[in-house]
This record gives structure tokens, C-alpha cells and sequence, in this order.
């Protein structure tokens, strides 16, 4: 079968996801991709998108938030990170695993002096360190496998968007395995650009492929990737209200006493709350009026609590966000 081979130059991550679901869903032949994001945090298909990043450094840094399709953990995209797809129709899906696709981009690394290699989870290694985040992702008898390369990526960034206290939540939402990262540009004996880079993998697996052709995405293809952008994976719904059922637990002083809360959140909203602690009537009716039915986002918690301020001294609003998400 023949192999489309795309080399997407838009970094857009919301439009990139929908591509890999609609050329999944809508093309009938293998498909290999490489594409590179803007700065953006995705997580996977069954995780809490709250529970997986730092939503204060998030929002002060303009780092997008995204969920694909596939499940496993979250993975940091910037422009010093590369993105690899591969798309394939198979007879079994028994007949896949992780070592098909990932197997084809250490052979191209390799011949750039890379020992990359696999622990047998889902992630490619250089020198004991993570170089690559890996998820599959199932339609009929078509297989989707996605992976990055962390080529010369802001890795302090990396590792503040991705500081979480996890012991806030409970859920049964996947979990990201927090590993020790490292850029693929520092192991390599002769410097090249993320650009150069991605151009060498692209040739490398094209190789691979006894009948290939580089295929460009039509005015028909990009209007229904737009669409299914727009419909699906920028809204709250699939980013944040997509997340497993969870509840949320933290505690606040107030008048100095300490006030222990705990919202069950589904869908991502808040539809219960409990309170522990010394704390009023009035406040305590002020906040839960103000949270039940909310979605437990900071911009509209942000916009609550501002309305009912005043009641709420001597605690800001400032102070409730920090303990509220």
C-alpha cells in the first residue's frame, strides 16, 4: 500500500491534533506525518487535564492547554520539539505494537550517531533519559501512533508546567509517569537546527517506505480539519470537561483557622462541596452558591468570587485561587 508522507509546517496544535483524527477517519491509506506545536501541554484522552499541569504558570505564560484522542500521559509541545505520526490499516490489531512505529525513528537516529532506545514503556530513551513520549490510539482496523522528540525544547519549562500536587486529587483518571528528560541537540556530534532535524527524519523514513509519495493537505482536507478543530478540540468541553470524574481537596486559613474543602467535580463542574472547619454561615453559603454548577476553571471561579468579595473578608479571592485550582 501506498504511504502518504506529510511534513505539516503549521504549528498550531489544536489544528494538528484534528488532522491526525481526520486523516485517521477519513483516508483509506498509511499515513506518516511530522509536525511541530507551539508552546502547549497535551494530555491524554482519559486524564484530568486540571490534575496534570501548573494552571498559575500555564496562565501567566500563555502555554495552550490540548487533549488528542490517544491515551498514556502528558507531553510538552514547544517549538524545539518535533512530533512524529504514524498511520496504519492493519489485517489484527494484535498484529501492532509500540516497536512497529517507534523502531523506524531510533534506525534514522542512529544514523546520526543516536543510540535511542526503549525500556519497553511507552517512551524513547537517550543515555537513561526521556527523549520521546509515545500513545496509540484505535479506529475499526486503522491504527494512529504518535510520539515526540524533544530536540532542543525549553526543558525548565518543561518541568514548571508539569509541577503538580497531585495529592489534591482523587480520581481514576491515567496518571503521567514523571521522568527525567533530556534534548536530543546535545548528543549530536555535528550541530543542526530543529528544522534540519526534522528534514533528516522526514527523508530518513520515506526511505523505509517501498511506495511513498509527499502529499499536501487539499483546500477540501484543511476546511474539514478546521471544522473539526473548531467543533472539537478547542473547546472546554473536550479540553477540560472530557477529564474523569474527580474530587479536589485543599484547606484555607481563614481568620486564622484553617478551612478544609473538597468539590467532586464531573465533567468539570462542581456539583458538591463540602466544608471542615470553623468557618460561617454566610461565608459558607456566599461560596458554595457562588462554586455549585461552576466549571472548576480559574478565569470563571475568578469571576464568581470577585461578585461576592466583600462578604467573603477577611480571605481575597486571590487566596481562594490559589487553593480553588
Amino acid at each position: 500500500m501506498s504511504v502518504i508522507c506529510i511534513q505539516q509546517k503549521g504549528t498550531d496544535p489544536y489544528f494538528n491534533l484534528a488532522a491526525e483524527e481526520y486523516l485517521l477517519k477519513n483516508s483509506t491509506e498509511d499515513v506518516f506525518m511530522l509536525w511541530q506545536g507551539e508552546r502547549s501541554i497535551v494530555v491524554g484522552k482519559h486524564q484530568n487535564a486540571l490534575a496534570e499541569i501548573n494552571h498559575r504558570y500555564v496562565a501567566d505564560n500563555k502555554i495552550k492547554i490540548a487533549r488528542r484522542i490517544s491515551g498514556g500521559g502528558t507531553v510538552f509541545h514547544d517549538p524545539g520539539n518535533l512530533n512524529f505520526t504514524f498511520i496504519q490499516t492493519v489485517d489484527r490489531i494484535d498484529q501492532v505494537n509500540f516497536k512497529t512505529f517507534t523502531q523506524p525513528i531510533v534506525a534514522v537516529m542512529k544514523e546520526l550517531g543516536l543510540e535511542a532506545y526503549t525500556t519497553g514503556r511507552n517512551d524513547l530513551l537517550l543515555d537513561g533519559k526521556k527523549i520521546s513520549g509515545n500513545a496509540e490510539h484505535v479506529f475499526k482496523k486503522r491504527v494512529l501512533h504518535h510520539g515526540t522528540l524533544l530536540f532542543n525544547s525549553e526543558l525548565s519549562q518543561l518541568r514548571n508546567a508539569l509541577k503538580v500536587d497531585l495529592s489534591r486529587f482523587k480520581d481514576k483518571a491515567v496518571q503521567s509517569n514523571r521522568s527525567e528528560v533530556t534534548n536530543i541537540s546535545d548528543y549530536l556530534k555535528t550541530p543542526m537546527t530543529v528544522g534540519q532535524f526534522s528534514d533528516f527524519i522526514f527523508e530518513g523514513i520515506r526511505k523505509t517506505y517501498p511506495e511513498q509519495r509527499v502529499y499536501q493537505f487539499s483546500e477540501e482536507d484543511l476546511q474539514a480539519i478546521q471544522q473539526l478543530r473548531e467543533e472539537k478540540y478547542t473547546t472546554w468541553d473536550w479540553i477540560y470537561g472530557y477529564s474523569p470524574k474527580y474530587t479536589y481537596t485543599n484547606q484555607v486559613e481563614m481568620d486564622g483557622q484553617l478551612i478544609s474543602f473538597s468539590l467532586q467535580v464531573v465533567k468539570g463542574i462542581i456539583n458538591s462541596i463540602d466544608f471542615q472547619g470553623r468557618i460561617s454561615n454566610t461565608q459558607a453559603i456566599l461560596l458554595t452558591n457562588s462554586l455549585l454548577g461552576t466549571r472548576h476553571d480559574f478565569e470563571e471561579l475568578s469571576g464568581k468570587l470577585k461578585k461576592v468579595e466583600v462578604g467573603l473578608t477577611p480571605i481575597s479571592v486571590d487566596q481562594l485561587l490559589d487553593v480553588l485550582v
